[in-house]
């Protein structure tokens, strides 16, 4: 089976390993052996994807096998598993889930106690317990039954961080992605008196981001014209990042709502230490326009549990990825595409002002070239690559950034380059691209 535990949980095709049954059964059966907590009780939720509703019951058989106990929400958010494990006195908290892929696809994510992502410890013991296959399913999987109540407890949270602010009335398009925000996200939007044109909200299993979500805005963009909207949203499939476009369909993505969010934070002094965090691939443009409004911009790697320990060690509460995984800390322990989106709202209403207006930010170009490499050694001990890099450095001096990286999935390294003019970085880019090919570059 190989390694288990990836980057965010476990994730494969669903019905194979480290999908199939007796895979799932035992992933339950460690989780709740290897909790500290005696008949630990444990909150599960899940997307909607076709192959959920057996992985839920698979991992609950394996929960109650090991000791456990497992109560389902049903088809919810991320952020609400990630709420709901902490408010509620879970001892864990488990989505069904992989987010943005396509529905063959599924994945199981664990939170622990306190909302946050599971410890490499933990997932690590489940690992070492599930792959040395000592232990036989002895429940039999069943259905369960979901508690309505528990997504009701999550959109009064999201309702709450709104601080008693009356958002305007406007016309919204929301894009559900035929994911775990269909039900809940537009009955926020109109329990809020917008007026809502709900988009992708009948899930059949095998439809959730196809075409449309945070990985497609085009029907967004094209509805939000067609309609005469203010703005549009479209959430992701499990409901934890969201990407948005003005009035007239143009994008807003993390970036810009990061600078939206941060600004307004700081003139009602709500913004700890005047600092956003954010990684690596977030625009050039947006350090700069933080830095004119006196708000810092600290840089993790890619991967939004990077942004959240950087947050806690700084004591920040704001902070995301350019792809629209917003973490607001003093409301959220995790990215939240509802949550993000009221926020959002929220600003436009204090600040009286449209997301045409407040949102805008012209980024930098960026050129990002892809080589296929026959070796992954760190790209600072090889000394060609090292004086290419160090050369394009020194060219683009404070007017850009070179960022240069491997997939976490293939054998490619990314070369990433940014500046005010996409002449000099697309030269610069190309130059490194080919040291790196005649270096370590695969044979073609």
């Amino acid at each position: 089976m190989g390694k288990l535990f990836g980057t965010d949980g476990v994730r494969g095709e669903a019905y194979e390993p480290p999908l199939d049954r007796d895979s799932v059964i035992r992933i339950g059966h460690a989780l709740a052996l290897h909790l500290p907590e005696a008949s630990p009780r444990i909150l599960i939720g899940r997307d909607t994807r076709a192959s959920g509703p057996d992985i839920e019951s698979w991992l609950s058989a394996g929960i109650v096998d090991g000791g456990g106990s497992a109560v389902t929400a049903g088809v919810v958010p991320t952020p609400a598993i990630a709420y709901l494990t902490r408010t509620e006195g879970f001892d864990a908290g488990v989505v069904i889930s992989a987010s943005h892929n396509p529905y063959r696809d599924n994945g199981i994510k664990v939170f622990s106690s306190n909302g946050v992502k599971s410890s490499e410890a933990l997932e690590d013991r489940i690992e070492a317990s599930v792959l040395s296959a000592a232990h036989s399913p002895q429940q039999q999987p069943r259905s369960s039954t979901p508690s309505l109540h528990l997504e009701s407890l999550y959109s009064e949270h999201v309702s709450g961080s709104l601080d008693g602010v009356e958002l305007p009335r406007m016309k919204v398009a929301l894009d559900c992605a035929n994911g775990a925000g269909y039900r809940v996200g537009p009955k926020l939007l109109a329990d809020h008196g917008l007026d809502v044109i709900p988009m992708f909200t009948e899930p059949d299993g095998e439809n959730v981001n196809r075409g449309c979500g945070s990985t497609d805005l085009r029907p967004l963009a094209k509805a939000v014209r067609d309609n005469g909207c203010d703005l549009g949203a479209a959430l992701d499939g499990d409901g934890d990042r969201v990407l948005m476009v003005d009035s007239r369909g143009r994008t807003i993505d993390g970036d810009q709502m990061l600078l939206l969010c941060a600004r307004q934070w700081k003139q009602e002094g709500r913004l700890k230490h005047d600092g956003v965090v954010a990684t690596v691939m977030s625009n050039m443009a947006l350090e700069v326009a933080l830095a004119e409004a006196g708000i810092t911009l600290t840089r993790t790697g890619v991967g939004d549990k990077y942004v959240a320990q950087e947050m806690t060690a700084r004591g920040m509460v704001i902070g995301g990825e350019q792809s629209g995984h917003i973490i607001f800390s003093d409301f959220a322990s995790t990215g939240d595409g509802l949550l993000t989106l009221m926020q959002i709202l929220r600003v436009l209403s204090v600040a009286n002002g449209t997301l045409d207006e407040l949102a805008h930010l012209e980024p930098f170009p960026q050129v990002l070239l892809n080589v296929r490499v026959s070796s992954r050694p760190d790209v600072s001990d090889v000394p060609e690559i090292a004086r290419a890099v160090a050369a394009a450095e020194r060219e683009l001096g404070n007017r850009g950034r070179v960022l240069i990286r491997y997939s976490g999935t293939e054998p490619l390294l990314r070369i990433m380059m940014e500046g005010p003019k996409l002449e000099e970085i697309t030269r610069l880019a190309e130059a490194v691209r080919e040291v790196v090919q005649q270096t370590i570059g695969a044979a073609k």
